[in-house]
């Protein structure tokens, strides 16, 4: 049964994507036809295009958008991501996969999703922060403390938070810390956020590697994507004994089947600007390295990577899913039918949105925690949410992706159910 209700995408965009995964798990589920629709429809959107003034004194008008998919778990939650390629029906996606992933581990959240549509890279610091504070006033009247709250996605860092904290801010009178996460530890974001994208990543491959009897001491591992949760996946699988073989970012692949220095190639990028010409290395290019032998490719770039064009040439035996999207449905059945083990991205990368529930907590109550409790406590809920999506994944007899959201889903009708419906 779809979900006739909701405007439909085109053909491979990301919101088709999400309602697709959103069907195939609704099935094995008794949802009546109303609550169906209700789950996979947004509950707002707001699209802003504001004015910048740029460094040379010019104006230019940019585009933004903020989603919310539900509230019906508790206040919003999802990053802002800055990317010349965003679009409304991206943002819906993400929103959306927002949703399940707050509520498939356990957090007292809906899914929001916000987007600029603009390459960060062009603008100097002085414009960055321009736009920001501007696009932060025009969603001002969603984003609250209680009520939607942003945090670092795509082309955006923790500066783009504090700047935005700030602006909200001001227009408020008072400090509020709360109204985002993943700020800079000084001005109340929380240790351990970070790095923690990129360790749940590792911390739901080390518990699909003991189901599956996958060895990770010496296993091959391809990362695309060396931002900040591939570069600190790598680097954390490096220390577990992984041999990391390849990485990618946005200006070209190297390839080393011997292993490469995951930290080296960090500071490789942060020295040049990509991971590109680093030496002891071949050059390959981000199709490439999908394709290239191995035991666990981690796709951490955008979403629509693994389709069903490339995915029968992948040859890796787990995929942890450190983007959003990064496979689409046709990938996935073909996966599947080949049983390549795949992390579905809610879970894998839902490391990210736990800390920000740490800090959101933690900077409501003003009394901050270690990083040692911040990572104990994020390993329990990971291992906790990975434990239950296997079991599910068992009953049912579905990939790991379908028992993720027939996890994540009952349990918001669930809520939907015991709320009711208002009036």
């Amino acid at each position: 049964m779809s979900v006739q209700t909701v405007v439909m995408a085109p053909k491979g965009d990301a919101w088709e994507q999400a309602l697709r995964q959103f069907n195939q798990a609704a099935d094995h589920l008794p949802l009546k036809r109303g609550i169906r629709d209700f789950l996979a429809y947004p509950k707002r959107e707001l699209t802003v295009h504001f004015p910048v003034k740029m460094d040379d004194g010019s104006v230019r008008i940019i585009t933004g958008h903020r989603v919310h998919h539900s509230t019906v778990l508790g206040p919003t939650k999802g990053g802002i991501r800055y990317h010349p390629d965003v679009t409304l029906n991206e943002v819906r996606a993400l929103a959306m996969w927002m949703t399940w992933k707050c509520s498939l581990v356990g957090l007292p959240y809906g899914g929001a999703k916000g987007g600029v549509t603009v390459n960060p890279k062009e603008l100097t610091q002085n414009e960055l922060e321009h736009l920001t504070r501007r696009y932060a006033t025009e969603i001002s009247i969603l984003i609250g403390p209680e009520a939607d709250i942003p945090a670092p996605d795509v082309g955006t860092n923790p500066q783009t938070m504090a700047w935005i904290m700030d602006t909200y801010s001001m227009h408020r009178g008072y400090s509020t810390p709360a109204v985002v996460t993943g700020k800079p530890v000084p001005i109340g974001g929380s240790l351990g956020r970070v790095e923690a994208t990129g360790r749940g990543c590792v911390l739901t491959a080390r518990e699909a590697a003991r189901r599956m009897g996958l060895t990770l001491e010496g296993a091959a591992v391809v990362v695309q994507g060396y931002g900040n949760v591939g570069s600190i996946a790598a680097s954390l699988l490096a220390d577990i004994g992984c041999r990391v073989v390849a990485v990618s970012d946005t200006g070209g692949g190297v390839y080393n089947p011997r292993g490469l220095d995951p930290r080296k190639l960090l500071d490789h990028k942060l020295r040049t600007g990509s991971v590109k010409g680093f030496p002891d290395a071949d050059v390959v290019t981000n199709q490439e390295l999908l394709e290239l032998p191995c035991d666990v490719l981690v796709p951490s770039a955008l979403e629509g990577q693994i389709t069903g064009d490339n995915a029968a040439r992948i040859k890796a035996r787990l995929i942890v899913e450190g983007a959003n999207g990064p496979t689409t449905p046709d990938g996935d059945a073909v996966l599947a039918d080949r049983g390549v083990v795949v992390i579905p991205d809610i879970l894998a990368n839902s490391g990210g949105v736990i800390v920000s529930y740490f800090e959101w907590v933690q900077g409501l109550q003003q009394f901050f925690w270690t990083e040692d409790e911040v990572n104990a406590n994020l390993e329990r809920i990971l291992v906790r949410a990975f434990e239950q999506v296997w079991h599910v994944a068992e009953d049912k007899r579905v990939n790991l992706r379908n028992a993720a959201l027939i996890r994540a889903i009952d349990r918001v009708a669930e809520a939907l159910h015991l709320r009711g419906i208002y009036p």
